[in-house]
Parts: C-alpha cells; sequence; structure tokens
C-alpha cells in the first residue's frame, strides 16, 4: 500500500483537456487538492466543474505558462488557496504539425515558448513553496517523440520534448537538496481530444503498433504521475517513466507478428 496523498496540493498545467485533465482527475480522485491551469478561462471553469462533479476537490487558474510573471501568479494563487504546494505536474503543451521545410519561425518560437520555457517557468516559481513542503514533487510530461521516437511533422515537438528532459537532469540534481524530486512520464499514443483531429487512418495506424493492440487512456498516464507523486517514490529522481502499452520494443512492424 502507497501513503495516501489525500490532502497535498497539486498543480497540473494545461489541466484543462487531454492528458492533463486526465492527471488532474487521478490526484482529485486520490483525495488531493488539485489546481489547473490554462489559458481559456471558459475551458478552464468547465473541466474545473466537471472534475468536481466527479467527486474531487479542482479548482481553474487561468495562467499562460509562457509568461514568468503569469506562472508566478499562478503557484502564488494555488499557494494561497490550498495554504501549500505539494506537487507540480509541469503538463502545458502544444504540438502543431509541419514539416520541416515549410515550417513558420513563429511556430518554433510558439512551440518553445510553451513546451520548454513554460516547464521552466513553472517548476522555477514553485521551488519555494515545493521546498517547504518537505516533499516537494515535479513531474514533467513529455513523449516518446523526440527522447525515443521520431514522426514527419513534428520535428519542434520533438526537439522541445527532449528538451524537456535535458532540463530534468540538471533540476534534479540542483532541487535535490531541497528534497524535491524531478521526474517525467513518457506517454505513447493516448485517446485524447487532440487525437481525433489527427484521424482515423492515423489512429488504426497507431494501434498496429503497440505490441499490447491499443491506445492508452489519460488514466494511464495519470496513474504512473501519481506514482511519482507518492512517499513511496521519494528515492526516484531525474528519470523517466515510458508509457507506452510497448510501442517503443519492436525493431520493426515485421517484429509484431513474429
Amino acid at each position: 500500500m502507497f501513503t495516501p496523498i489525500e490532502g497535498r496540493s497539486v498543480m497540473v498545467t494545461g489541466g484543462t483537456a487531454g492528458i492533463g485533465k486526465g492527471i488532474a482527475a487521478c490526484f482529485a480522485g486520490a483525495g488531493a487538492k488539485v489546481a489547473i491551469t490554462g489559458r481559456d478561462a471558459e475551458r478552464g471553469e468547465a473541466a474545473a466543474a466537471e472534475l468536481q462533479n466527479a467527486g474531487g476537490e479542482v479548482v481553474y487558474v487561468q495562467a499562460d505558462v509562457a509568461s514568468g510573471p503569469d506562472a508566478e501568479r499562478a503557484v502564488a494563487e494555488v499557494v494561497g488557496r490550498f495554504g501549500g504546494l505539494d506537487v507540480v505536474c509541469a503538463n502545458a503543451g502544444v504540438f502543431p504539425s509541419s514539416r520541416l521545410e515549410e515550417m513558420p519561425e513563429q511556430e518554433i518560437d510558439e512551440i518553445f515558448a510553451i513546451n520548454v520555457k513554460g516547464t521552466m517557468l513553472t517548476v522555477k516559481a514553485a521551488i519555494p513553496a515545493l521546498a517547504a513542503s518537505g516533499h516537494g514533487r515535479v513531474i514533467l510530461t513529455s513523449s516518446i517523440t523526440g527522447p525515443i521516437t521520431g514522426f514527419p511533422g513534428w520535428s519542434h515537438y520533438g526537439a522541445t520534448k527532449a528538451a524537456q528532459l535535458g532540463f530534468l537532469r540538471t533540476a534534479a540534481i540542483e532541487l535535490a537538496g531541497q528534497r524535491i524530486t524531478v521526474n517525467a512520464v513518457l506517454p505513447g499514443n493516448v485517446v485524447t481530444e487532440g487525437l481525433d483531429d489527427l484521424g482515423e487512418d492515423y489512429r488504426r495506424t497507431m494501434e498496429a503498433s503497440i505490441p499490447l493492440g491499443h491506445l492508452g487512456s489519460v488514466a494511464d498516464i495519470g496513474n504512473a504521475a501519481l506514482f511519482l507523486a507518492t512517499d513511496e517514490a521519494g528515492f526516484i529522481t531525474g528519470q523517466t517513466i515510458v508509457v507506452d502499452g510497448g510501442q517503443t520494443l519492436p525493431e520493426s512492424v515485421a517484429a509484431l507478428g513474429a
């Protein structure tokens, strides 16, 4: 049995939809006090209300993590509402698709601002509160794309997800003395609202490449994050957990039928 995290304060950036919302649901279901952040107030309030109705204590805090002052304000608001901050899930991210030869410079700037800079600014802003917690946890949502695999149209996305892991390793060393651990979850293909935009052919192709034969759920990612937040995971830092149904294991598609 794991030590309960009931009553602990959790901040999930980009928690208004998709994987972030799934992470928030897992923590709320475990009895944590959860704040979700996002730029769209209407979507954020709706997501918080939905999670509250499911039985969790969830609030919405409007914030753009790519802005240092916004990240600091969001952390301060969470600390003010909950009396502290124990866990930061730096999940906010975007994933536009553009082939390299056609990729707009603005798109590169935006994806790095949110996925990389936003992660760093959020963690930086949260350090004092996480240190005061005595068992601070930072959990990044990276991806298999970039650190392990590649996919056409996502060279900029993959670069940001690999960059998060470069940040993670040094941050884990720097924050260890304050009893703050820093780890990451690397999702494979997961059923979210964003997956629908990629089309049914993409989904079937991805399912065929996964040894377990199906896509993951947002709860699969949330449960991995929840484990990393437990007291029992307190000696784990600077590490990554791949949650992909075995997708990165085969040498080729042929290996799945061998």
